[in-house]
Order: C-alpha cells, then sequence, then structure tokens
C-alpha cells in the first residue's frame, strides 16, 4: 500500500442535478454536458498520479469510471460529514498523507495534485483556495475533524473561517494556488475551458442564440 491516498468526491451525473446554478442558464441537458466533460478531465488528471485512490460516488457507484481503482459511496448526510467520513477511513486503513478533491474543476492538474502531497510533507494541512472563498481541494497528514464541523459550506467565507480556527489551533498550513470552479454561466464564458473546448462553445453559443430570440 502506498503511503498517499487521493480521494475524489463524485456527483453521480444525473439530468437536473449538476450544476444547477449553471443549469438556470443554459438548461439541464446542457449542464449535463458541460458537467461530464469536468469529470473527464478530473479523471484523466487524476490517472497520473502515483497515489492510491478511492473514487467516492455520491449516489450510486459507477462501474465504467475510474476502472482501476476503488470505488465508494459518500457516506454522510451533509458535506462535511461526508468528507470527514472519508478521511476518517482513509487513515483508518493506514495512510499517511491524504488529499481530496472534487470533481468538477476544469483547471484540476497531475501538477497541483502533486504539490498537494508535497505540501504535506511538512504542513499539517493544505488547501487549493478557490475563487468563490472555498476550496477545491484539501489534504491533511493527521486527522483534524473540527475542520468539517459546524461550517458555512457553499458560502464565501467557508475557507477564511475554517483557517482562523486552524491558526488557533496553531497548525500549520500550506496553500496552493487559487483555482476557478465552474458554478455559473459567467464562470463558463470566462473559462479556458470553454475557449478550449468546441463542444462547450457550441453550448454557450447555441444559449447566446436562445436570448437573443426571445
Amino acid at each position: 500500500m502506498r503511503k498517499n491516498l487521493l480521494i475524489v468526491f463524485v456527483k453521480n451525473s444525473i439530468l437536473g442535478k449538476v450544476k444547477t446554478r449553471l443549469a438556470k442558464t443554459i438548461g439541464d441537458v446542457a449542464a449535463f454536458k458541460v458537467y461530464a466533460e469536468l469529470v473527464a478531465i478530473t479523471e484523466n488528471a487524476t490517472s497520473k498520479i502515483a497515489a492510491d485512490k478511492h473514487i467516492c460516488f455520491s449516489d450510486v457507484i459507477i462501474p465504467s469510471k475510474w476502472k482501476n481503482d476503488k470505488k465508494c459511496v459518500q457516506q454522510g448526510k451533509d458535506l462535511g460529514i461526508r468528507m470527514q467520513n472519508a478521511f476518517q477511513n482513509g487513515f483508518d486503513l493506514g495512510y499517511e498523507n491524504i488529499l481530496l478533491i472534487g470533481s468538477d474543476l476544469p483547471d484540476i492538474s497531475k501538477e497541483i495534485i502533486e504539490s498537494g502531497f508535497e505540501s504535506l510533507h511538512h504542513k499539517d494541512v493544505v488547501f487549493g483556495p478557490a475563487e468563490d472563498g472555498g476550496y477545491y481541494l484539501i489534504g491533511m497528514s493527521e486527522m483534524n475533524t473540527s475542520i468539517f464541523q459546524n461550517k458555512p459550506w457553499s458560502q464565501s467565507e467557508l475557507l477564511a473561517i475554517t483557517l482562523s480556527q486552524l491558526k488557533e489551533q496553531q497548525k500549520s498550513i500550506g496553500i496552493l494556488e487559487t483555482l476557478n470552479d465552474i458554478d455559473t454561466f459567467e464562470d463558463l464564458i470566462n473559462s479556458d475551458f470553454c475557449k478550449k473546448n468546441p463542444d462547450i462553445q457550441e453550448i454557450v453559443q447555441q444559449n447566446i442564440l436562445k436570448q437573443v430570440q426571445q
């Protein structure tokens, strides 16, 4: 068993239940297609990582995804508990450094993930900040349940509150580069993910044409 574990949280691709904020602008079908592209980017980036992987789906396991890695279903009533359970399971299995990422970040890469593991060689906790005030990556070299308890999930102050608490605990913290996920139409059209992907550009153009016709 390798000492490093990468946990990937994947929301099952169900029409009308993924990228709901984006879907308000471009519709459920288009949002579904965007999310599927983002999951593919995540799978490609993580396939190159020399670490064990636990792929944790929101509802049901999809055997065709991450074919050679361990898969499970997330356990817990909210995001904090689900992440806490995933980390605890990893530490209980004997892993020393654990990272957790989501599956909807267009700029996630092998290099960023490897930087997270490197940071854990000399830091207690590492975060990859998101532009919206949350984080796209969290890693720990030892279990700290306080990170996941009583936090404003999906709110702009999430990372700031979490960092303040960890500093009070005198924990050493590593910070990776800030990235932006795709939650809104503005996020989508301003992203390199859109600019470099003809299929996503077509979705954007169709939405703009629909607005002009209304």
